[in-house]
Order: structure tokens, then sequence, then C-alpha cells
């Protein structure tokens, strides 16, 4: 009875726990968000910072000389993608021309084959989120709700910045700190633990960097051949979302559909697109990833899926990107500590221990 009892208080704890663990996480998104992309990109740039150091460069000098460029790969990044979407504005009258003969007879086949009606779809539309072309009684109020959330977006870019500068500058600190957490008799054992698992990280990091760098040009060539309106734009959005996986490909593929056969209708666009996507998933996955990445951090299946359906439940889309690279940073350090070494083995693939 008394066992009972004990196995019921702690169902109801672990229950409790998560359920606050989740809630605290979803509301302390503005905070948590920009730090942990700071976590990631610092354990990216820390090797270029290593170098810079090594040059007789000062750590303070090196931090910020390796942020400022990473500072600047983003913004080439945005401006990149801001051209890209503003020909995709220039072009959308004429997309939307092509398409609409597509979309009526898609509607008419939703129609016949389901319980959906022009009423269901009429309200779906009219309850949209794109700012301004939705059909609110108060425009202001969206508008000044869409301004808020572009300041937002761009203090906690700045600010992503500021952490990694910070992280990186004062590395030392924050590893010493970790160090005194723990009795003396451990500090070898930790110090171990720390420095292999930033290093195995830093080539899983860089190695994903590498496969998105190849799926850019390689979709870029691709879909340009093939004919794809704004195939700069797709193929640097499908090499991003190749960091979700199945479901980051899966749309890849759409937009490139989207973009191309379906304003089109060409059977011969249809055939490039597929070979694109098909040839750049194989080379990517039987030949790059094992060279490249390598097994270090090999997540199961299974746990990958339910890992980027909590991200995407947590912080939507960015907790989808973010959700691979953090649990495999964790499964690092899983697998690392003894007495943890179970659970790794539980994100892992079956036989990685042995």
């Amino acid at each position: 009875m008394a066992s009972a009892k004990k196995i019921l208080l702690y169902s109801t704890l672990s229950v409790i726990f998560v359920y606050f663990l989740i809630a605290g996480l979803i509301k302390a998104q503005p905070f948590l968000a920009p730090l942990t992309v700071a976590v990631i990109l610092s354990l990216l740039v820390l090797p270029l910072n290593r170098k810079m150091e090594s040059w007789k460069l000062g750590r303070t000098a090196a931090s910020l000389s390796s942020t400022f460029l990473i500072f600047l790969l983003s913004l080439g990044f945005f401006a990149l993608i801001s051209m890209q979407v503003k020909n995709l504005v220039d072009d959308w009258p004429t997309i939307k021309e092509t398409m609409t003969p597509k979309v009526v007879k898609l509607k008419e086949f939703v129609f016949e084959h389901t319980p959906l009606t022009q009423e269901d779809i009429d309200k779906t539309s009219s309850d949209g989120p794109v700012p301004f072309l939705s059909m609110g009684s108060n425009p202001g109020k969206k508008a000044m709700s869409f301004f808020n959330s572009v300041m937002s977006f761009f203090g906690n870019y700045l600010l992503t910045f500021i952490y990694i500068f910070f992280l990186v500058n004062y590395r030392s600190h924050f590893k010493k700190f970790l160090l005194r957490l723990f009795p003396d008799e451990k500090q070898d054992s930790v110090q171990n633990v720390i420095t292999k698992s930033a290093t195995v990280t830093q080539q899983y990091l860089f190695g994903r960097l590498i496969l998105i760098g190849f799926l850019t040009i390689f979709y870029s060539i691709g879909l340009g051949l093939s004919g794809v309106n704004n195939f700069i734009l797709v193929s640097v959005i499908s090499a991003i979302l190749s960091l979700i996986p199945y479901l980051g490909n899966i749309i890849g593929f759409s937009l490139a559909m989207i973009f191309g056969y379906l304003t089109s209708g060409d059977p011969y666009m249809l055939i490039g697109i597929s070979l694109t996507f098909f040839i750049g998933q194989f080379i990517e996955s039987y030949i790059l990833t094992p060279y490249v990445v390598g097994d270090k951090v090999d997540l199961h299946p299974f746990l990958v899926i339910l890992v980027v359906i909590i991200g995407n439940l947590l912080w939507g889309i960015l907790g989808m990107l973010l959700a691979i690279p953090v649990i495999a940073i964790v499964n690092v350090v899983l697998l690392n500590i003894e007495p943890l070494r179970p659970f790794g083995y539980l994100l892992s693939k079956e036989d990685k221990e042995e």
C-alpha cells in the first residue's frame, strides 16, 4: 500500500513538473528563444574565435570580430531573401492569374469529394492572419500589432548578437562556474565531458551548415534549369527547412511545385523539380551526411519526430528549427555522463552505444 502511494505521488509530481515546464517554456519564449539561438551560434563560431586568438588577437577583439562577421552574414542572408520576396511580389499578379484556373478546379474537387462548402472556405479566408489583408473591422489595431511584431523581431535579432559576444568572450567564466558545481574529485571527468560535448556539437553544427550550403547551391541550379519562378528564394528556404527532418523536405518540394509546375503546368518542369529534390536528398542522406556530419549525434527517427512536434507546439517554426540542434547537444551531454547514459541511448539510434 505504501509503495502504491509512493508511485502515485511521484507520478503526480512528474505530471505537475512537466506541465509547469512546458507552460514556462511557452511563456518565456521572448527571453529563451534568442538566448538559445545565441548559444548554438556561439558554439558554431567558437573555432573561428579561437583561431583569431591564436593570431595574438585579444579575446575581446576576437569575440567582437567573430560576432560582427556572423552579423554581416545574417544581413547578407536577409538581403538575399528580401530581394527574392520583392521579385515574388512583383510577379504575384502573373502567378495569381496563372494559378486561378487551377485553384478553381481544386475547389471543385474538394467540394465534390469532401463535406467542405464555400462558406467554410470564405470564413477561413476572412479570419486569416495576414496583416492589412484580412477582413477585420479594426485595421489600425492590426497595423499596430504588425508593427509591434516587427519591432520585437528586430529587438530579439540584435539581442542575439549581444548574447553571442558575451557567451564567447566570457566562456571561461561560465566553464569555471560549471566546474565549481561538482566536487574536486570529479573535476577531470566534468572537464572531459564539457570539452568533448563542445567539440562534437561544433562538428555537428558545422556539418549541418555545409549541408545547407550544398542544398542551396544544388537546388538553385536544378530549379533554375527547370524554370521555377523565384528559384533562389525557394532553394534557400528548402535548404534551411532541411533542418526539420522529413517535414522540411516535403514543405520545400511543395513550394517548388507551387512556384513551378502549378504556375506553368509544364510536365517537364514537374520532372525537373522531382529529379532535383530526389537527387539532392539522395546525395545529402547517403553520401554527404555520413562523411560531413558523421554518426556522433545520430538521433532515433521516432524521437526526432516527437522532438520536432514538441518544438512546434512550444515555439512554432523557430522551435522546429531549434529542436534538432538542441536535442543533439543534450544527447551528446547525456552520452558522456555515465549515470545519464541510458537516456542518451534512448535518444540515439539502435546499438549506437554498442
